[in-house]
């Protein structure tokens, strides 16, 4: 391998023309040629037999040459990529300049990290919301526990809203039976519009043992056989029962919690509201901060950066989803989403992410960070207890140098918390509030060599052919 040139381009991209030579090419040839025999027919010859000149003089001279060059190529970008001290950021594109016996010389457009640096890291300000609990919101935390402890009783009277009602039922269309239109001791809430429009209102006024036809009209977006149809619904109400609610005292709180006051109850669920409100708005705050780090961060990012990180993003949304045995297209379908949609998303995170690790990297650098062989070790045995893997195993999987990385961000980000300040929110119409809101970050995938490919360097033999041509 040997780099001929080396030229600096627009948008953080280096262009390197790399030749390979002709002995090299010519072994690469050879191996193709020997693995590929067994299915090249030849007339007069065994399959699998015929001599390479044989072939070649059939089918030419450079019958071989494309596989070849695939066998080559991404070894010797890699070597050359290291040789010029480049840190790839995405794919590179490729251009086969020259092929014949004597070797070949190909074009890598090579997208590298931008420059960057950052402003003013220390002392950031961010607003964070006071937590408040008021009694209306301790009542509310009580309601669940209100809900299950209520009992269903039954009643002789009419049926109301919020009634549950044991009915049998059967739909007739034009005087016939439809399919799926018939039930038996169907227990319905009354209100929960479970049914068609105008089925639980005509239940409603009804008594045990009452008999009724229903006239209702389903809706237009029904089923075909019966959107827009007039239905007829034969009902017979069985029982009525009314939700009794328990009496919210000092036993009801001795039976659905481990306190024999109802006092000590509701201040247990103050103290847990309040400390999920103060985690939420402290995770909020954090989120401020990065916010305000990256505002301070300057670089100009280039598109195939971008797009090579949203890629990585779009694969990780997948693999979590294959994890718990849903195909990603059935998830697409599912949600109604496309894959261009869910493309466009994950560029999104991707630049957010990327501009949040320059941004620490930055500060970490400014700092003089470092770290030490002990808490690498130590964060490989964390990362092999979250994940249940072995400490080798996670070493195997998560680069020495991309956990140091990782390492490095987050005493960056520990430093600028720290740092940061305080401010109560400022007032916002709701109109105003809505429009500033923005999609929550991606979550963390497990350890894996993520930028190695981009590093190594080779795209797709798919993406590689076009470029070739």
């Amino acid at each position: 391998m040997n780099v001929k040139s080396k030229e600096n381009q627009e948008n953080s991209a280096v262009e390197l023309v790399i030749e390979v030579g002709a002995e090299e090419f010519e072994a690469a040839v050879d191996k193709v040629y020997r693995k590929n025999r067994k299915s090249i027919a030849v007339p007069g010859f065994r399959k699998g037999h015929a001599p390479r000149k044989i072939i070649e003089g059939m089918y030419g001279s450079g019958v071989f040459y494309q596989d070849a060059i695939d066998e080559l190529y991404p070894t010797a970008y890699a070597q050359a990529v290291e040789q010029e001290g480049l840190d790839p950021v995405a794919y590179p594109k490729v251009e086969v300049l020259e092929v014949g016996k004597d070797g070949f010389t190909f074009k890598a457009l090579v997208t590298v990290r931008p420059p960057f640096e950052i402003g003013n890291y220390k002392g950031l300000t961010a607003s964070k919301e006071e937590v408040e609990i008021t009694a209306e919101d301790v009542e509310n935390e009580l309601k669940p526990y209100i809900q299950r402890a209520t009992r269903l009783v039954n009643v002789e009277r009419e049926a109301k809203e919020g009634d549950t009602v044991l009915i049998d039922f059967e739909g007739f269309k034009d005087g016939v039976p439809f399919e799926g239109g018939k039930g038996e001791n169907h227990a319905l809430e009354l209100g929960s519009h479970s049914f068609i429009p105008g089925f639980e209102e005509g239940v409603v006024g009804m008594k045990p043992g009452d008999e009724k036809d229903l006239n209702v009209t389903f809706p237009e977006e029904y089923t075909p056989e019966l959107a827009g149809k007039d239905v007829v619904f034969k009902v017979k109400v069985h029982e009525v029962k009314e939700p009794q609610a328990p009496v919210v005292d000092d036993e009801f709180a001795k039976d659905v919690s481990e306190f024999d006051t109802l006092e000590e109850f509701k201040k247990d669920l103050e103290s847990k509201l309040r400390e999920r409100r103060e985690h939420a708005a402290q995770h909020a705050f954090e989120d401020a901060v990065t916010d305000a780090l990256i505002s301070e961060l300057k670089v100009e990012l280039p598109q195939a950066m971008i797009d090579f990180r949203g890629d990585q993003v779009l694969q990780e949304y997948a693999n979590r989803f294959e994890r718990q045995g849903l195909p990603f297209q059935q998830y697409l379908q599912m949600t109604g989403q496309t894959l261009d949609a869910m493309r466009e998303q994950a560029k999104a995170a991707a630049e957010h992410q990327i501009k949040i690790e320059m941004a620490l990297d930055a500060v970490a650098a400014a700092e003089n960070m470092t770290v030490t062989d002990e808490e690498l070790e130590t964060e490989y045995k964390a990362l092999a207890e979250q994940y249940g893997m072995e400490v080798d195993q996670v070493k195997a999987a998560a680069d020495a140098e991309d956990v140091k990385a990782t390492l490095l961000r987050r005493k960056a980000m520990e430093l600028v918390k720290a740092e940061a300040k305080a401010e109560k929110p400022k007032k916002t119409t709701k109109k105003k509030a809505a429009k500033e809101e923005e999609p929550a970050a991606e979550g963390e995938a497990a350890p894996k060599k993520r930028a190695t490919r981009a590093k190594k360097g080779t795209p797709d033999k798919a993406e590689e052919s076009a470029e070739k041509e």
